[in-house]
């Protein structure tokens, strides 16, 4: 019998595939034990031949289970505190609101006292953070970086932030005649000469680059003056879309305010969001990309497409029925409700996130633009729809604006749309809609008693799961985290 326990510890010995890590019992450290994939009092007979194991074990105040236990709470590091975007960024962001203002200056203080309304109001600025956010999570992996950076601190490359000031065309042919600017613009009082023509400046040729391997977070400045500029500018379109939706959905409140329409009328509204866009058009020419300004001139028509989808309600003539037929909860319902929150939420999010990674150097073939496009839809479809849902569940002191205003405006939305699969009667109130007396009580009656706040919070958290996952190629930084952060607190928002 001996003999056999002599040769099955043999074996065992043999049989033993230790790994890289030693574990010491506490107490004395006197028996220290090797990880493997035996039993473990099999290993420590090895060690110890005449002691049996549970002895030993019990000798040191220790059982077998304890010799695997995780290291003492005091010797594991605590996680580094994951940040907050608008705190990380709040800085920058109040500087940028500050210095937008002096780019909404015009020749009618009236137009200029309306340009400037929205932005003189508490907001959130998500759009301009993303911009931020992902200039500096990406700022230096781009094959044309060095380019870029170059030309940011070059004079006369085009690309320091004073340069974005000063215009490409001669003043007084840009600006016309402005009272509040009389040494760069003509007045009308006479008849305008012929002018001599500026002297040419011809910008510096870079110098080649050499791309450093390995650079150094502390290396890399954040973000450049066209990036900073660009974040003004989605913000700039953002707000020309509020004023031109505040006069289309007749909107009392905004931001806890009285409208724009209700402060100026309606006619100064529109042409205040015009002038708003003007001027972002004048701004994007002076970035020096022409990807750029193909992108953001894109959202502008996105824009517009989306407000004539919204006008357009679910009906049975749209959904290529004919007059005789019910429309039914399908696939072209749902699409054409995401597609116009694309259209009027998402787009700006991912091609104002994309064109921050194209004035930092990136190219055509390098991920970071595909990153950036993919998490800005993904927020900001899930951006749309929670905000879907707060029409339903906040109040008007939270929203800043009267709850139930969809459904007022005849619009259904991922809550009224997923209670219609589980309430048919709210398929009438949404053909007609919820233009009759008691309509609109009576669907927010029906979403209620439905499942359709939660399954659009699902979906919601779905996009922004997404939105998430995409991130994953990114090298790690505060700025990565920060993007995973916002996308769970846009979920999560009661705002």
């Amino acid at each position: 019998m001996r003999r056999w326990s002599v040769a099955r510890v043999r074996a065992l010995r043999q049989d033993t595939t230790p790994t890289a890590s030693v574990a010491r019992i506490p107490s004395t450290g006197a028996v220290t034990r090797t990880h493997c994939h035996r039993n473990c009092y099999s290993v420590l007979a090895t060690q110890a031949k005449t002691q049996p194991v549970r002895a030993a074990a019990q000798s040191q105040n220790v059982s077998c289970s304890s010799v695997h236990s995780k290291p003492a709470l005091s010797a594991v590091k605590s996680p580094r505190p994951r940040p907050d975007p608008y705190t990380m960024l709040a800085p920058q962001l109040d500087t940028l609101r500050e210095t937008l203002l002096t780019l909404l200056g015009s020749s009618h203080p009236s137009l200029t006292e309306i340009a400037q309304y929205y932005f003189l109001h508490p907001s959130k600025q998500l759009r301009p953070l993303l911009v931020l956010l992902f200039s500096q999570a990406t700022n230096g992996l781009g094959r044309g970086w060095h380019a870029k950076k170059w030309a940011a601190e070059c004079e006369g490359a085009g690309g320091r932030a004073e340069e974005l000031d000063s215009p490409l065309t001669r003043p007084d042919v840009l600006n016309d005649w402005n009272p509040n600017m009389s040494d760069h613009t003509a007045s009308f009082t006479s008849t305008f000469p012929l002018q001599n023509p500026r002297p040419i400046h011809e910008p510096p040729i870079p110098p080649p680059f050499v791309t450093d391997p390995n650079p150094t977070l502390a290396s890399l400045p954040a973000f450049l003056p066209t990036q900073i500029r660009l974040a003004q500018i989605v913000e700039m379109i953002h707000v020309a879309s509020l004023l031109h939706d505040d006069v289309i959905d007749k909107s009392p409140l905004r931001r806890g305010a009285p409208s724009a329409p209700a402060a100026f009328g309606n006619k100064l509204t529109v042409l205040a969001g015009d002038f708003l866009l003007g001027r972002t058009s004048a701004a994007l020419s002076r970035l020096g990309e022409s990807e750029v300004v193909e992108l953001i001139a894109s959202v502008i028509a996105n824009l517009v497409e989306g407000e004539i989808l919204q006008l357009k309600a679910v009906h049975g003539e749209e959904l290529g029925l004919d007059s005789a037929q019910t429309p039914s909860v399908g696939r072209e319902n749902w699409n054409i409700y995401l597609q116009k929150t694309y259209l009027k939420t998402a787009s700006l999010m991912a091609k104002g996130a994309r064109a921050a990674v194209v004035l930092g150097g990136c190219k055509e073939g390098e991920i970071w633009k595909e990153i950036a496009y993919a998490y800005g839809r993904n927020l900001g479809i899930a951006f749309q729809l929670v905000d879907d849902i707060l029409d339903y569940e906040a109040g008007e002191s939270t929203l800043g604006k009267p709850g139930g205003a969809d459904l007022r405006l005849g619009l259904a939305t991922g809550p009224a749309l997923f209670a219609w699969e589980e309430h048919p009667e709210m398929g009438p109130l949404i053909e007609r809609k919820f233009k009759q007396e008691g309509d609109v009580e009576l669907a927010r009656d029906l979403v209620r008693r439905s499942s359709g706040v939660d399954r659009t919070r699902d979906l919601a958290r779905a996009h922004a799961d997404k939105a998430k996952e995409v991130l994953g190629p990114l090298p790690d930084s505060d700025a990565k985290t920060a993007l995973e952060v916002l996308t769970e607190r846009v979920v999560k928002r009661t705002w």
